[in-house]
């Protein structure tokens, strides 16, 4: 088994991965400028409690000398992107360059495996969106995600680096044996949904006028265990440097999560509806095909799962 290092080890996904990476056998080196919380300071990685490209944390790169690093750390949501771009292109891209350059400098065989979004394809022109669609972002959030990816191919290209970028559609759930999950007003539509039915309070329905069966938009659902485990999965297998989607195919609209959230829970939801949010496409979903041609039972949980989950998770 070997060093792991997962920046961004603090977050929801980042978590995850750290987990199941020290399920499978894996000493984990997590990096992350925020606390790492109480249930996952147990045993499960070693911790520095800061910015993934500070001069410290590339010293202790050089000390690991980790087989790859599987990079979650960034800003994220598109919303906050549209007024704060600066912060986006600078803690998302221009320190993700300094990452990168270091690596090359002094261990160009550690693989890079990097969260990107399905946020790159913006409004998508037709769904399910493949790797090789039009990637049009329409927010900087979006934009600095498929930079990183440009970036990674042309150094995959020159230097010869041994890359993944997966862009996840919807992580949702928690894990299963309820270690861990969003943190407290989380801004997932189901993670809202399910905070507001375990509070009791109203929840707001962003856009019921999209160009949908139902009038909400659309998204593919993702539980963040088989996303953790494409990860695991990716590290040592032949599977070919490049970008992959990790979706199912299947949009389910906000309607359709509020409904079965009250059908799981037995709770029914106080609903009031709001405007469209800026930044966000009627329809997006995921074809994973690519991936699922290299590893055809990555995909272990259904919606009803991610509900179940994550509610347990709200519960403990």
């Amino acid at each position: 088994m070997s060093t792991i290092v997962v920046t961004g080890a603090a977050g929801y996904i980042g978590g995850h991965i750290a987990l199941r990476l020290k399920d499978a056998g894996h000493t984990v080196v997590g990096i992350d400028r925020r606390p790492l919380p109480k249930h996952l300071d147990n045993g499960v990685m070693s911790f520095l409690l800061l910015d993934f490209d500070s001069d410290v944390v590339k010293k202790h790169l050089l000390d690991v000398r980790p087989a790859a690093i599987i990079h979650c750390a960034g800003t994220s949501l598109v919303g906050p992107s549209l007024s704060t771009p600066m912060e986006y292109y600078n803690n998302n891209v221009v320190k993700t360059i300094h990452l990168l350059d270091f690596i090359m400098q002094t261990m160009p065989q550690t693989k890079f495996i990097f969260s990107s979004s399905a946020a790159v394809y913006g409004t998508p022109i037709m769904t399910p969106c493949h790797e090789v669609d039009p990637r049009e972002p329409i927010s900087p959030y979006g934009e600095s995600k498929l930079m990183i990816e440009q970036m990674l191919a042309s150094y995959h290209k020159a230097y010869g680096l041994d890359y993944i970028a997966f862009r996840y559609f919807n992580a949702c759930g928690a894990d299963m044996r309820g270690r861990h999950g969003q943190e407290p007003g989380a801004t997932h539509i189901i993670a809202r949904v399910l905070e507001s039915i375990r509070d009791n309070n109203t929840f707001t329905l962003n856009g019921t006028d999209y160009s949908t069966n139902d009038g909400s938009c659309v998204r593919d659902y993702v539980h963040v265990q088989d996303i953790a485990d494409a990860h695991v999965s990716a590290l040592y297998s032949d599977v070919p440097a490049g970008v992959y989607n990790l979706g199912t195919s299947n949009g389910t609209s906000n309607l359709e999560i509020i409904s079965a959230a009250e059908r799981i829970t037995g709770k029914t939801l106080q609903v009031v509806t709001g405007p469209q949010r800026p930044g966000d496409p009627t329809t997006l979903t995921a074809s994973a095909d690519k991936f699922g041609r290299i590893f055809k039972d990555w995909q272990k949980f259904t919606l009803d799962d991610m509900i179940s989950h994550a509610w347990a998770w709200y519960n403990v």
